[in-house]
């Protein structure tokens, strides 16, 4: 089953390590889940691990956390080579598409040398909920800040673009990140950005900002241009059930 509008859930959060187990998955990404509307049947939640370079153990401590969620887990690895035969077919046949971390760069353009672009548009137009974090989070937006060129945070600019604004994640938690948001919508290089703390998400129907959602006490904000200066607006955040 897939939503009835397409569905994005962009976050800074829906992972933390297991108790016993190498990651495991939290709130952010069980309401992306629960977003899809399954019913009768395992939700079927594909993750895809580009940003990381596909890393075994990366890759296999999802498997593990998607088996301890009760998902119908798989992964989609593109080094060396795609590990379906068809990467379209496989990812419209999921519920929910889960990126995560790493270089978002690295993730553009790998994607784009394997035409993931246009399937994952094709199928966050079919209902498939699309959902990340960090790396995974930026790459639906047209861009926002990243370490992938080196420790100094610098602006990425030719994201999917599937949402029309900037993004910003671990708002709170890496002190660079807002001073560069701040200075990249001041100068035009970003528009109107919206960004989350760690543990929040922000949850879109088509490309209109619903709501924003949190596994922890903290915020999402929207920075836009207000004549000369910049303003950052905070939005009402929802706490998920634990």
């Amino acid at each position: 089953m897939t939503t009835d509008e397409p569905t994005i859930l962009a976050t800074s959060g829906g992972l933390r390590p297991g108790e016993r187990t190498y990651f495991e998955f939290t709130p952010l990404t069980q309401y992306a889940v629960d977003l899809a509307g399954v019913a009768g049947r395992a939700p079927r939640v594909c993750t895809v691990t580009t940003a990381g370079g596909d890393a075994a153990h990366v890759m296999h401590g999802l498997a593990e956390a998607g088996r301890i969620a009760g998902y119908d887990h798989t992964n989609l690895q593109l080094f060396g080579m795609p590990n379906v035969a068809d990467v379209e077919a496989h990812l419209l046949s999921q519920d929910v598409i889960w990126v995560m971390g790493g270089s978002v760069v690295n993730l553009l353009a790998v994607w784009r040398a394997h035409g993931l672009d246009a399937i994952l548009h094709r199928a966050w137009q079919a209902g498939v909920v699309l959902t990340g974090v960090s790396a995974g989070s930026i790459c639906w937006y047209q861009g926002g800040t990243t370490d992938s060129f080196g420790p100094q945070l610098a602006p990425v600019t030719d994201g999917l673009a599937f949402l029309p604004y900037g993004n910003g994640v671990h708002y709170d938690s890496e002190e660079r990140r807002r001073p560069l948001i701040h200075r990249l919508v001041a100068d035009g290089t970003l528009g109107p950005t919206h960004c989350t703390d760690d543990g929040v998400g922000l949850l879109y129907r088509g490309t209109e900002l619903v709501e924003a959602v949190a596994e922890s006490g903290a915020g999402a904000y929207v920075v836009h241009r207000d004549g000369d200066t910049v303003r950052e607006d905070a939005l009402d955040v929802r706490r998920l059930p634990a």
